[in-house]
This record gives structure tokens, C-alpha cells and sequence, in this order.
């Protein structure tokens, strides 16, 4: 078991022994999940491990349409 502190600024250095077993290299993408009380730490390998991150995709008339609307709407004064 690891002990890590959190900084005053909220952050917290990663273990070499760590960085090591996980292939975490500088400048690599790290995400991390929370679990109740827990957290998990996991290496991105690259941009597509992100698919579906936000939820599903819509097709692109749909997109389309929304974005025309918002257009609309704000163009309007109706945004906010």
C-alpha cells in the first residue's frame, strides 16, 4: 500500500514504483474514476479510449438540428 498527501493545490505525485507498473510515461492522459470512497487510476492510450465518455452519439441530422436551434435561440435573445 501506497500513502500519497494532497497538496494545497489538490494534487498528489504518483509513485515511480506506480507510474512503472501502469506504463505511465510524461505527458501520457491519466483518468480517474471515483468509487464511493475509492478511486481508480487508469493510463489512456489514446484519444479513442474516450468513445462513449459522454454518452451516445446522436446522428448527425439530430446534431444538426440541435445545433440549428441553439443557433436560433440565441440568436433570438431566447438563450438565457
Amino acid at each position: 500500500m501506497t500513502i500519497l498527501k494532497v497538496s494545497s493545490k489538490g494534487q498528489i505525485t504518483i509513485p515511480i514504483e506506480i507510474r512503472d507498473s501502469m506504463g505511465v510515461k510524461p505527458h501520457d492522459t491519466i483518468v480517474i474514476e471515483p468509487l464511493g470512497d475509492t478511486a481508480v487510476l487508469r493510463r489512456v492510450r489514446d484519444f479513442f479510449e474516450f468513445e462513449g465518455f459522454l454518452g451516445q452519439a446522436l446522428p448527425p441530422e439530430e446534431e444538426q438540428r440541435l445545433m440549428e436551434e441553439g443557433i436560433s435561440r440565441h440568436v433570438l435573445g431566447l438563450d438565457g
